[in-house]
């Protein structure tokens, strides 16, 4: 086992693992952060999508100790009160239907964004072309890209 400082959603947390452990799990198993979620553990579904000094990255294959003093941020630290224009657009255009992946979806849209504020339809496909949604609601994650981008 190991300690490490983590800077996580803005504040630093303090975890005892064992080095190799996935940053997924510490969010989830010690920190209690269980917006992340665990969708394939192989990096191919984008459920487990976190950002890590702004960039998007899946935290089921990225262990603890490679995070190093970079910030981590979590659906829970996206923003205070669910008012990020990604999940603004997204309860105004109803995407979610199950749920499970809308995390993710979100926090790599979220980042996209950040990155090209105004993308094209393609562009944003292939930005979201990693995460996998079960129920198939594309259509409207793209919608709500596009609504989050002009907003």
């Amino acid at each position: 086992m190991a300690t490490f400082n983590l800077k996580i959603n803005g504040k630093t947390q303090t975890v005892d693992v064992d080095p190799n452990t996935p940053l997924l799990w510490v969010l989830r198993d010690h920190l209690k952060l269980v917006g992340t979620k665990y969708g394939c553990g192989i990096a191919q579904c984008g459920s487990c999508t976190v950002h890590l000094s702004g960039i998007a990255v899946r935290s089921c294959m990225l262990t603890v100790s490679t995070v190093g003093n970079q910030e981590v941020t979590t659906i829970e630290g996206l923003s205070e009160n669910g008012d990020h224009p990604v999940q603004k657009a997204w309860m105004e255009v109803d995407v979610p239907q199950c749920g499970y992946c809308q995390a993710g979806q979100i926090m790599t849209a979220a980042a996209f964004l950040e990155n090209n504020p105004d993308p094209s339809d393609s562009e944003i496909e292939m930005a979201m072309n990693g995460n996998i949604c079960r129920c198939g609601t594309y259509v409207r994650i793209k919608k709500a890209i596009k609504l989050a981008a002009n907003s």
